[in-house]
Order: C-alpha cells, then structure tokens, then sequence
C-alpha cells in the first residue's frame, strides 16, 4: 500500500483508487495459513501457500496482443541478399504503432510500440553486415529509433525526429559484437520508452558464439499505470508475473542462452537472481569469456548482458529481480525443469 498511498496526495481520487485497488489485488493473492495451537508452527497440510504475490486471474494473451512466451525465442534476421561488394545486407521493417494492451487483468494500457509488441522485434545480424531498417510512424507523436552501438552520427536517431505518418531509413553496419537496446530518443524521453518504445539489438560475431541449446531474451522494465513518473507495476518482456503464471519449460542440462536488457525507467537500478543455479555472465556480450561466476547481477537503465546456464535437477526454480517490491509488483518468473522425453 505503500506506492499507493503515496500517490494518492497527487493524483486524481479515481486513479489513486485504480492504483490501490490494483496493489491490494496482488497482495490478497497471497493467501494466509491456517492457524494452528502453537504460534511457532503454522500447519501447511491446510494452508494454500503462494511463494509470490500474483493475481487470483491472468491475463489473455488476445486481451495482451502479443505473446510473450513467443517473444522469448523470437529473433528477426531480417531480409538477407548480398551486396555488390560481397557484404550480407539485412533489411527490417518497423512500424511504430499505439496499442491497448491488458498488463494485469482488467487493467488496460495505451502502449507505444514497435511493430505491435513490447518489447519491440528483437533485431538480429553478425558484425559487419550491413543494415538497413525502414522506419514508419503510424502513430500521432514523433518517434525515432535509437541504437546503441556504433554509427554515423546521421543514422543514431537523434536529430531526425520522424514526424507522424513519415519514414526514414536507417542503414549501418552492425557492430560491435555483443546484445544492445534500441529505443525511441524522442522527449520527454523517459515517456516514450516507459510506453513500451525499446527493443533488443543482437550483433553476433564473425564466428558465432558456442553452440547452446536454447537462447532467449528477456527485458526488464516497470510501467507506470497513471503516468506520474513513478512505476506502479514491474515486468520482464512487459507483462507482470507472465511466467510465473506460465513458467518456461525447460530440460536438465539444456543449456540456456539469456540475452538480458535493462529498459527501466523512473528507479535507479533493476537486478536479475536465479535460484538453485549460478550463471556465466558475459556484461554487454562484447567478450566471449565470462566476467563472473554468480546468481545475481544488476544493471541500471540500458545495461545488459548475456547470461548462460543449464540445471541439474528437475524442479521449480524461480528468477526474479532481487528487489522484493519489484518482484511483488511483477517482476517474476519460473523455469520448471523437466526430464527429457
């Protein structure tokens, strides 16, 4: 109730109240154990435990617009031809367009979006291609696209705002190796990318990284129900508490490849920890040789890294920011880990 009561000093009395109303109905989700005759012992044969706080419903992914199982392992190479001087050329079409997606059930959020998703597509090419990304906003603000790594100062979508109904082309080569965000770079800047304007940008190097079994991509971001600068909702690929709802399914000893982005806006610092396991990271993928052994890294805003895992024990294992009132406001998932078939 805190972030409510907060809140409700500034805001209109009909927001404050969607806002507590919305932090109560996460933390009643978590049901309490029946009492037992000795206070130090509570009696779980009766007791309907929740690990996290969550919803009692769940969204549908027709009410959310897109799937964000899906987005996990969905990578967009783009068009591939070759170029006269024998480069690989990859070309992308993005669109930036509003949606109203369902982020917590019944609670609905005009989000600004590439391509009709949050995150945006995730952008996939080896260093030295070139690329080319015709950019189209069919929205009623002007909007760029913003990405980190190295350009010509023309194509870094800053100074060439794409006005509504406009287009512009961005080409560079891709580079450097390693996972980067992109974003719209269009004020109020903390505006546009809290509405859902970021995405991932993937440059792999010449030779490929080594083999693994399954990669994935997750972004870490908050939203901000009533648009006053502060997060009321925390997620990672926009939907609070989606696979902890819908845990990812995974085996024993499949190795994992997590490439993890940082798009908080409005708190400082946002964290990953996994349970029962420890992970090699490889901070912004620019090395093919980890910088640490551990179970917990944090990033601040437009950091990341590649994360790289496998389990040994069948189970339910959660990952979550290791920031309590994130991971209660959303920011949680489960990999459940099966033998396999």
């Amino acid at each position: 109730m805190r972030m409510a009561i907060r809140k409700s000093s500034i805001l209109p009395a009909w927001i404050a109240a969607l806002v507590a109303l919305l932090v109560c109905t996460i933390i009643v989700s978590c049901s309490v154990a029946a009492p037992t005759n000795d206070p130090h012992i509570m009696d779980v044969s009766t007791a309907h435990t929740a690990f996290m706080p969550g919803y009692a419903r769940d969204v549908d992914v027709n009410g959310i617009g897109f799937d964000p199982m899906a987005i996990l392992e969905d990578f967009d190479n783009g068009k591939v031809s070759t170029l006269p001087d024998g480069r690989t050329l990859r070309e992308y079409w993005i669109v930036s367009e509003i949606m109203i997606v369902e982020v917590a059930p019944g609670v609905f959020y005009e989000a600004w979006t590439y391509n009709g998703r949050v995150p945006g597509p995730t952008i996939r090419a080896t260093e030295g291609d070139m690329l080319r990304i015709y950019f189209t906003n069919a929205t009623m603000h002007p909007h760029t696209m913003h990405f980190h790594g190295i350009h010509p100062g023309a194509m870094d979508g800053v100074f060439e705002p794409v006005l509504p109904g406009a287009s512009f082309v961005y080409e560079f080569e891709a580079a450097p190796v390693g996972v980067h965000p992109y974003h719209c770079h269009i004020m109020p800047l903390a505006s546009h990318i809290s509405r859902g304007l970021y995405g991932t940008f993937i440059v792999d190097p010449k030779g490929g990284r080594p083999q693994v079994d399954r990669e994935m991509v997750m972004v870490m971001s908050g939203i901000d129900l009533d648009f006053d600068n502060a997060n009321d909702l925390y997620a990672v690929n926009f939907i609070p508490f989606y696979y902890d709802k819908h845990p990812i399914q995974i085996f024993i000893g499949e190795r994992l490849r997590i490439y993890l982005v940082n798009m908080l806006e409005f708190d400082a610092v946002n964290s990953f920890h996994l349970h029962a396991n420890f992970f090699d990271y490889y901070p912004t993928g620019t090395s093919l040789v980890p910088a640490e052994y551990t179970d917990t890294i944090s990033q601040v805003q437009a950091q990341r890294g590649i994360l790289e895992f496998s389990y040994q024990f069948p189970g339910k294992y959660m990952f979550h920011a290791h920031k309590t009132e994130f991971a209660e406001l959303g920011w949680t998932g489960i990999f459940e880990v099966r033998e396999k078939p």
